[in-house]
């Protein structure tokens, strides 16, 4: 890769960091290095790394915890674990919150080099993705932004642009609430029911411009996009 990529990477065991950290950099990627997870958040919005390679048990705040608080408002962003967890229930639960790429310890740095490229390849690839087209709106869906003809774009929460994206996808089609409760909350019950229908209202009025763009509450089943 010519240019040199940021990694930010949150490791609480000192001498593997520094390992990891001197390995990374002869490879000619440009390393962040915090031991807790509280450090990591603060880097990772200070700092605008190009991929997060995360320890899971790390002290102040896990790698799933800050994986799941950065996906909140970042869809883009690759994520790699790091865990001396192997039960399938911790690598469900790392690729549910948004990871990409999980890399049981003890692991060669080879392996480690390999991964990272391959999910910084891949991001380019899905950046040149063409934008979706909703009535006026062109929606980045990794970008998470929505533009209406010239004006600026509107900055959408991860769980808005997934539940957008999924409307879209099901277009003019009733999209079962339960089903997408399930894939973004991962929980069907009343009290997350009536978080949702707070999301649907904020894409309600982000979509207000054009007024063919209507979210339909079919009561009983789920929503429907039309435009």
């Amino acid at each position: 890769m010519s240019e040199i990529k940021k990694i930010l990477l949150a490791e609480d065991e000192a001498a593997l960091g520094l390992i990891i950290k001197e390995s990374l950099e002869t490879r000619n990627f440009e390393v962040l290095l915090c031991p807790n997870g509280e450090e990591a958040l603060t880097a990772y919005n200070k700092e605008a790394p190009d991929i997060l390679v995360l320890d899971v048990m790390m002290p102040k705040k896990d790698g799933f915890t800050l994986a799941k608080e950065i996906r909140e408002q970042d869809l883009q962003i690759p994520i790699l674990f790091l865990t001396a967890k192997s039960q399938t229930s911790d690598v469900v639960e790392g690729f549910s919150i948004g990871g990409n790429d999980y890399l049981k310890k003890p692991f060669s740095m080879e392996e480690l080099i390999v991964r990272i490229n391959n999910l910084l390849n891949r991001q380019q690839l899905q950046q040149k993705q063409p934008d979706i087209l909703i009535g006026d709106y062109r929606f980045q869906f990794k970008k998470q932004l929505l533009h209406y003809k010239k004006e600026a774009p509107v900055s959408l929460t991860h769980r808005e642009a997934h539940l957008l994206f999924h409307l879209n996808n099901n277009k003019n089609e009733v999209l079962d609430r339960s089903v997408i409760l399930n894939k973004l909350w991962n929980n069907d019950d009343f009290f997350t029911a009536r978080s949702m229908d707070v999301f649907i209202s904020k894409l309600r009025k982000k979509l207000k411009q054009d007024e063919r763009i209507q979210i339909i509450n079919v009561r009983g089943f789920g929503y429907k996009l039309v435009y």
